[in-house]
């Protein structure tokens, strides 16, 4: 089932990508050589359908370049347009356009109580949440990064993420419009 299930992941990535030849099996390749592949079965198993949902297709992803103002794979994410394209296809759930709005309209949660499809933010331009990514477990998140770089799976506790992380969110179920 999980090799189906990468099967499909690599080809949707393959969609978004830059074209190549062997997309697929590059896409495959990275993803088990940083362990995303082990990652995302037990994440299955340990977490609802609708964060699983989430974070699989945030993955397909994997590789569109970033575009400041972007908010769409054929033309490129920035971090906030990447956050609100994953969100909108998978639950239907409509977030504001910058990271800063984004913050604002979740609702807080601890560093310690992150799960599969909470948000996570940055301080990377001297305001507290000027980057935004999506957790995938493991203290690790996707997210597009900056020019020249494209969407891609980094480590919480990195130095650089580390130093700047400057909160956790997590959007609130349908109808639940209570922000902390």
């Amino acid at each position: 089932m999980l090799k189906h299930f990468l099967l499909i992941l690599c080809c949707v990535a393959s969609a978004h990508a830059a074209p190549s030849n062997n997309a697929a099996d590059d896409i495959e390749r990275y993803l088990a050589e940083r362990g995303i592949v082990a990652q995302m079965d037990q994440m299955r198993q340990s977490v609802g359908d609708g964060a699983s949902n989430l974070v699989m297709n945030a993955m397909t992803f994997l590789g569109v370049p970033y575009r400041r103002g972007g908010s769409s794979a054929e033309t490129g994410f920035d971090c906030s347009g990447f956050v609100r394209s994953v969100f909108e296809q998978t639950v239907g759930r409509v977030l504001p356009r910058s990271a800063r709005e984004q913050a604002a309209a979740t609702e807080k949660i601890d560093k310690q109580d992150l799960k599969p499809g909470d948000l996570v933010f940055f301080n990377t331009m001297r305001q507290t949440f000027s980057h935004v990514g999506i957790y995938v477990g493991d203290n690790k998140f996707i997210h597009s990064p900056r020019s020249g770089k494209s969407v891609r799976v980094e480590d919480m506790r990195d130095a650089y993420w580390a130093r700047r992380f400057t909160g956790a969110r997590r959007v609130p179920a349908a109808g639940n419009t209570d922000n902390n």
